[in-house]
């Protein structure tokens, strides 16, 4: 069975998403472009996955509950789960760890979360686009002691990335990486070492418009894509993944 995913989606909730970003109109722009199994990923926070969680079991979308995290190195990480409840430890323990640099909305963007009929329920006071005081190694390891999935975000752009930041592709328990550019299309880096790692394309959508602009394809083989209780089953998602091209 191949499905189409999208693991890369910023809400209202990160300061450079727009408004209009709602975790419900995230899901009608992923059901309208046929996607099956998607993310939400907001910046350090993940107080929009509820909403998000709702919306996807209403328009039949498998959802991945997550978080693109921001290590001391400032490297972008997705932390992807199987639950909102999982994703909330990560991500109370990142904004514990993040400075107090307080967000101002007005020069830096909107920062709200909201219930499942897009009712704002508040606002995140600190800067969610700040580095927690967590190394890239320990935050790689504490997501995947809680039983997520590990992926550095777009490591082919030149910033907030491995590569950027820490100038190639260090190893880690990567269950994929993410470029902008598959190796071989238009635009991609062929100097690029990604290591043998699998490789996923995502939208990192922050507009309407972005949504499942670079959606991929994940084979399950004949793997249900929901375990016993109607969960993602992030095991199996693990092994798609590791079928996945690789360079």
């Amino acid at each position: 069975m191949i499905i189409l995913a999208d693991f890369h989606l910023h809400s209202c909730l990160s300061p450079c998403g727009d408004l209009s970003m709602s975790p419900r109109a995230i899901v009608a722009g992923l059901a309208a472009r046929g996607v099956d199994l998607a993310a939400i990923t907001d910046h350090n926070s993940s107080l929009n996955a509820p909403a998000f969680g709702q919306a996807c079991r209403e328009a039949d979308i498998t959802p991945l509950f997550g978080i693109e995290a921001q290590s001391r190195e400032e490297c972008h990480i997705l932390c992807l789960f199987a639950d909102a409840e999982t994703a909330r430890i990560l991500s109370d323990e990142l904004y514990a760890a993040m400075p107090p640099v307080m967000n101002i909305p007005e020069k830096m963007g909107d920062q709200v979360f909201v219930d499942d009929e897009e009712n704002i329920l508040g606002e995140v006071d600190k800067y969610l686009v700040t580095s927690a005081n967590l190394s890239l190694e320990t935050l790689a390891a504490r997501a995947r002691e809680l039983g997520g999935l590990v992926i550095p975000a777009h490591v082919d752009r030149p910033s907030f990335s491995l590569t950027s930041q820490l100038g190639l592709i260090v190893d880690g328990p990567w269950d994929a990486l993410e470029v902008v550019s598959m190796p071989g299309s238009p635009g991609a880096d062929p100097a690029l070492d990604t290591r043998g790692y699998p490789l996923i394309t995502s939208s990192d959508a922050h507009y309407p418009e972005h949504i499942g602009r670079r959606a991929f394809q994940l084979d399950m083989n004949d793997t249900p894509l929901c375990d016993k209780t109607g969960r993602a089953d992030i095991e199996a998602i693990r092994a798609a993944l590791s079928r996945r091209p690789r360079a």
